[in-house]
């Protein structure tokens, strides 16, 4: 049987090894592994996954089942200002759809993209845990609340204007 070529730079390759040496290459620490892969690397490529599958000894579909049942997990790289609408139910009665679509507008994207210049990605999630701030969406740590479409260019400036 052949093995797999994996294509990733020297560095990320002994950084993503280190982490499942870490775990001692235990099957049953998957999960941790891609968590700290991904904070490290901030998403989790194909190579990556397969790299991870090949020092815990298991099926590469293993690692890509799990990476792609959780939510918290990416396969796509993030902005440099990832934000997450909720449309939790309190948010959604409380209008999050109408602020989803006007950051969609303000930013020329669809939910799971980024922009071309790396700075802005977009996703949903189902609850921040803040329902009395309801509409809520955050910039990476930074919550929202009270939204109205009217507030979203205003925050989308804010990041704009950062380095």
């Amino acid at each position: 049987m052949d093995k797999i070529i994996i294509k990733l730079n020297k560095d990320v390759r002994e950084k993503v090894i280190d982490i499942c040496n870490k775990f001692n290459n235990d099957p049953g620490e998957l999960i941790n592994v891609l968590h700290q892969t991904q904070d490290f690397l901030g998403y989790l490529p194909a190579e990556v996954q397969e790299l991870i599958a090949e020092c815990l000894h298991i099926p590469t579909a293993k690692v890509y089942g799990v990476v792609s049942f959780y939510a918290f997990f990416t396969m796509t790289p993030k902005g440099k200002y990832p934000i997450s609408v909720c449309l939790g139910t309190a948010c959604y009665v409380r209008g999050a759809e109408k602020v989803l679509d006007a950051f969609k507008k303000e930013l020329n994207l669809e939910v799971g993209q980024t922009t071309p210049d790396g700075k802005f990605s977009l996703t949903c999630l189902r609850c921040v845990g803040a329902c009395g701030l309801a509409p809520v969406a955050m910039v990476g740590d930074k919550v929202y609340g009270r939204l109205t479409p009217a507030d979203i260019k205003g925050i989308v400036d804010e990041y704009r204007n950062m380095e």
